[in-house]
This record gives C-alpha cells, sequence and structure tokens, in this order.
C-alpha cells in the first residue's frame, strides 16, 4: 500500500530514516481529504435526486439532525488534534539530531553548497555520507537566505545569513539523492543543485581516507577543523578572553561548556550549542552570559563561514571537560 500510494502521489524515494513516517502523515491527511470530499459529493447527488422538485410540488424542508452535526464537527475536531500532534512529534524529532550524530558544516553560497568535515576534508556541491549514520547538518550563508531541500529525505532548512540552523537524517539506503535550494535566491536559484551520495560504511571509511590529502588548497585546509579553531582563535584574539582550561577570564571559559545550559543577564538561559556560539560572535551584546560585562565585539564579516564552522567545533571538542568550577569572571 505504501509503494502503491507513493507512485499515485509522484513521491520519491524515501531515502531517510523518518521519510516513511512523514510521508503515513501525507497519506493520511490525503485520503482523508479524498474521503470528505467523496461523501459531500454522495450526499450532494443524493439530495438532488431524493429531494428534487416534481412539477408543481413544494420542495420539502428538510433539517439535519442535531447528531449527525454534532458527530460530523467532533470528527473533524478531532481530526485536526490528532494531525498536529503527529506533526508536533515529527517536527521535534526532525529538530532534535540524536547524540552521535556525525557533523557536517554546509556554507551555502549564490550558488553553490559547500561542505566542510571535522577532519579535515570539504567538497562543493556533492555531499558523501555514511548509509546508518546520524547526520547532523550545520549551515549558515555567506549572502542571502537559501533553503537546503533533499526531497528522498523530507527534509528541508532555511539558511540564513550570520546564524547556524541546523537539520539531521539518516539515510538509509545507498545511492545519490538531490539537493534543491527552495528559497529564491537570485538570477541563477534553479541552478543551485547538488547531491547527497550516501556510501556504505566501508565505502565510506576509504572515500574519507582519500579524500583528506586532496581535497584542500589554500590556509587552513587539509588539516582538522579543531586545529584550525586553535589557529583562527588564537588569530583573532579569543583565547585573550576565552580560556581552553577552565581558568577564569575576561569571558566564559570554553572548556565544558558546549551542550551546557548558560544563564543570562536578561534572566532567561540558553543552551550553549551552534547557533548561540554563532549568534555570540556575531551579535555578542544579543545574550550576553551572567556575571560578564558585554565587552566582545563583534565579528561579523570579519570571520569567514568556515573560520566560524572551525572555532564551533574546537569549543564542541572540549565539551567532555568539565570545567574545574562554576565559571566566574576574575576580579578586578
Amino acid at each position: 500500500m505504501n509503494e502503491l500510494l507513493r507512485w499515485m502521489l509522484n513521491l520519491p524515494p524515501q531515502a531517510s530514516s523518518v521519510a516513511r513516517h512523514i510521508d503515513y502523515l501525507h497519506y493520511s491527511v490525503i485520503l482523508a481529504t479524498f474521503a470528505g470530499v467523496t461523501a459531500c459529493a454522495v450526499a450532494a447527488v443524493y439530495f438532488v435526486v431524493r429531494y428534487r422538485r416534481r412539477g408543481n410540488e413544494l420542495t420539502p424542508h428538510v433539517v439535519a439532525p442535531g447528531w449527525l452535526e454534532a458527530t460530523v464537527i467532533t470528527g473533524l475536531l478531532a481530526l485536526f488534534v490528532m494531525w498536529w500532534l503527529i506533526g508536533f512529534h515529527q517536527y521535534r524529532e526532525l529538530e532534535t539530531a540524536p547524540p552521535d550524530a556525525m557533523p557536517i558544516y554546509v556554507t551555502a553560497k549564490q550558488w553553490m553548497w559547500k561542505f566542510q568535515y571535522p577532519s579535515g576534508p570539504s567538497s562543493t556541491d556533492v555531499l558523501t555520507v555514511p548509509v546508518g549514520q546520524p547526520v547532523k547538518l550545520i549551515m549558515t550563508s555567506r549572502d542571502v537566505i537559501h533553503s537546503f531541500y533533499v526531497p528522498a529525505f523530507r527534509i528541508k532548512q532555511d539558511v540564513v545569513p550570520g546564524r547556524a540552523t541546523t537539520v539531521w537524517f539518516q539515510a538509509e539506503t545507498a545511492g545519490t539523492y538531490d539537493i534543491m535550494c527552495t528559497q529564491y535566491c537570485g538570477t541563477r536559484h534553479s541552478f543551485m543543485r547538488g547531491q547527497v551520495v550516501a556510501l556504505p560504511p566501508d565505502d565510506y571509511a576509504r572515500w574519507l581516507d582519500a579524500a583528506e590529502p586532496d581535497h584542500f588548497a589554500g590556509k587552513g585546509q587539509g588539516q582538522g577543523l579543531v586545529a584550525r579553531g586553535r589557529e583562527v582563535a588564537a588569530e583573532h584574539g579569543c583565547r585573550r578572553c576565552h580560556s581552553l582550561d577552565g581558568t577564569p577570564s575576561i569571558g566564559p571559559t570554553w572548556l565544558g561548556s558546549f551542550g551546557r545550559v548558560r544563564q543570562l543577564v536578561s534572566g532567561g538561559a540558553v543552551t550553549i550549542d551552534e547557533d548561540y556560539i554563532t549568534e555570540s560572535m556575531m551579535d555578542p551584546r544579543a545574550k550576553v552570559a551572567l556575571g560578564f560585562k558585554p565587552v566582545m565585539p563583534s565579528f561579523e564579516g570579519k570571520l569567514a563561514p568556515a573560520d566560524v564552522a572551525a572555532i564551533v567545533e574546537l569549543i564542541r571538542s572540549l565539551r567532555d571537560a568539565t570545567p574545574p568550577r562554576e565559571e566566574l569572571p576574575p576580579r578586578d
């Protein structure tokens, strides 16, 4: 039945771990709509035939019983609530990557996709991933808003300049799948296409080994993002304010910070993730950590997306370390 409905609706293959469940919701909405339209059509034909005017005979006045009206209203409301609950559950599932998801950094640019792997390799317009391994994409844009869409995986996420947005997937079947941009981004928007190449784990490991030596050129390329992150942090003076070993400084330490909840001067709290770290670099006054002064300058326009990714990956690499004590600014 699944394949029949997929064929009838002209849907692409269900190539990710979430695709089938999203299609099931799609099917239920479509089939319920068809059933409702059919019921209305049958009722209309029945009333036209049963209560049509015959000569000078008066048309009878027909009133639907109250129980029928209540049943229809309750049924429609129940369908709406059920679909909303299922859709919200799927949304939360898509927004929450598994803890063991492999991070890959994505930079969108008119009119191409660039992918950066933590271990070093990068590629343009071709994203290579292992089958059966959750993959978390950490995405940003160099110019305008783009939207990353893989129809076969049933995932779509806007990519915004100066921010880090995330989406995850797990390819279930080896193959090649189209990447499209679904946000109009300029005159060559329709040419902003790419491919996901899903390989069996052994083939992926061989690809990764072969890719490391020869996919790179230029400053900072050919080394892991963590090593590059240390260089970027040193070049831009980040380590004068943020320690890597828990030592108190002008700004919060990076040791063991990734994934923690941080209290803010505004009174709220935020989880230290890719989005928060990126926002803190681009707009450091937006969410100031409690106990620290808003003295950090903005690095918007000063850091390339690849360098931002390197800083994020450096902070992520320190996540399992535990700060020696609660981080506090140094006393004057």
